[in-house]
């Protein structure tokens, strides 16, 4: 789980003439002055400045007052996020052989080779998962296991010869335990938080009480992340196909009818390919792997 918090203020000024051939600005993270062809906020074409206006700005007052004209720009914002992120990879392997699953994958980063010759090493993502399992007895698993859960951050990029590399951010762990069959251990827990503060003001102006909110453009965000990764190894046997069903193994190819003129995805399954009581193609009930001798 992870929660985000930003709240964000800015509060900048900007004062041209009518004639554009006198500006001033404040702050520029907000506004700049920009030749008239460059600048994305009206103004006379043949004058040498106007005003540029970012991206981030969200309000803002013009008024004209005896030949000048005056321009309150304001960026406010307050957000929150929340990122939920469940994965159960089930892989199977036999006692003391490694398995390994990777749900995710892979991006391209330039290497640099003799005589100015770039390779391309591919590098894996997602959501993967090692491990080593050894029977010790009937009820009995010894098991070294190593989940990782990593993500593409493109904060962190770096430009090389023109690629954009990204970043990972990653979580990953290893370790060995001794469990039961269907027993669960907690292997690993992380509770992060970051809180940062950023102000910007203008000299003097900004330390002014009060009216100094005028000239200062703060920002404030918050993370919080929770992570758990647990195990739980079970004891299989092989399964019996005849009593297995798929998702797709009723879906039906919607015909012209059902597609156009109906809107279905799917579809009317003739009594042949109907699933039989107790069993169902669809994906709205339950579904997902199911451990031998669950009912």
């Amino acid at each position: 789980m992870q929660k985000s918090l930003s709240r964000r203020l800015g509060i900048n000024f900007g004062y041209i003439t009518d004639s554009g051939k006198f500006g001033i600005s404040k702050l520029a993270g907000l506004t700049e002055l920009a030749k008239s062809g460059d600048a994305n906020l009206g103004g006379p074409l043949d004058a040498p400045f106007s005003t540029s206006v970012s991206s981030s700005v969200n309000a803002l007052l013009r008024f004209n007052a005896g030949g000048y004209t005056w321009t309150g720009f304001i960026d406010a914002l307050k957000s929150d996020g929340l990122i939920k992120v469940l994965a159960e990879p089930t892989l199977i392997a036999l006692s003391g052989q490694e398995a390994s699953f990777l749900a995710g994958g892979e991006f391209p980063v330039p290497v640099p080779q003799g005589l100015g010759t770039v390779a391309i090493d591919y590098k894996q993502f997602g959501v993967q998962l090692k491990f080593t399992p050894i029977v010790l007895s009937d009820n009995r698993i010894n098991i070294n296991v190593a989940p990782a859960v990593s993500e593409l951050d493109f904060s962190n990029a770096v430009q090389f010869s023109g690629f954009v590399v990204p970043g990972l951010t990653t979580r990953q762990a290893q370790t060995v335990v001794e469990l039961g069959d269907g027993q669960s251990f907690a292997i690993a827990g992380l509770l992060r938080e970051t809180a940062r503060d950023t102000m910007d003001r203008y000299p003097l102006l900004g330390d002014i009480p009060v009216l100094g909110t005028l000239f200062r453009s703060r920002q404030f965000q918050k993370n919080e992340t929770e992570l758990v990764i647990i195990v739980t190894p079970h004891l299989v046997k092989p399964l019996d196909m005849a009593r297995q069903s798929l998702p797709t193994d009723y879906y039906t190819e919607p015909n012209d009818f059902d597609f156009y003129l109906l809107g279905r995805m799917q579809g009317t399954p003739g009594p042949a390919a109907a699933p039989s009581k107790g069993m169902t193609g669809d994906l709205d009930g339950d579904f997902g792997h199911a451990m031998p001798g669950e009912e």
